[in-house]
């Protein structure tokens, strides 16, 4: 007798110990792939297993760090030095945990601050606040004419 066969669903789900390839870490993560390997350029700690050609597998606790880079540069708008920081002083582990929502890095420090990120943010909410703003007075004007003027007027 031969072993049975592996159904599709089987096929496709790997056991969670299993190592994943740059693309399915990149989807799990959201993240493209160049930005993977960027991240592995900027931080040593990122070490796949890497086969012929180049081909990166990674461990669990590779996608545990990736989550947790991803987390302290994108969730808490850290830049990458601010990153590396709290990788120097917590460690790996630490930042492993964030990844898998155990720990919290905590806000920047203003050294460690994306200055982009907040500012766009600041500055899109007050753009959009303008406007708001805007819209209100249009309104109201609009509000006046309407009882100025009761009757409605016919196009010419």
């Amino acid at each position: 007798m031969g072993l049975p066969l592996a159904s599709e669903d089987d096929r496709t789900e790997k056991r969670p110990g299993a190592f994943r390839t740059i693309t399915e870490v990149s989807e799990e993560l959201g993240v493209p792939q160049h930005v993977l390997r960027f991240w592995e350029s900027r931080f040593s700690q990122i070490r796949p297993l890497k086969r012929a050609g180049g081909r990166r597998y990674y461990r669990p606790d590779d996608v545990d760090l990736l989550k947790g880079v991803r987390r302290i540069l994108h969730g808490q708008g850290y830049t990458i030095r601010g990153a590396q920081r709290i990788l120097k002083e917590h460690g790996v582990r630490f930042v492993q945990a964030i990844g898998r929502g155990e720990a919290e890095p905590g806000p920047p420090l203003p050294q460690d601050r994306d200055e982009d990120a907040t500012v766009g943010l600041v500055s899109g909410r007050a753009t959009l606040e303008a406007v708001l703003s805007e819209l209100r007075s249009c309104r109201a004007l609009l509000a006046d004419l309407d009882q100025a003027d009761p009757e409605p007027h016919e196009a010419v």
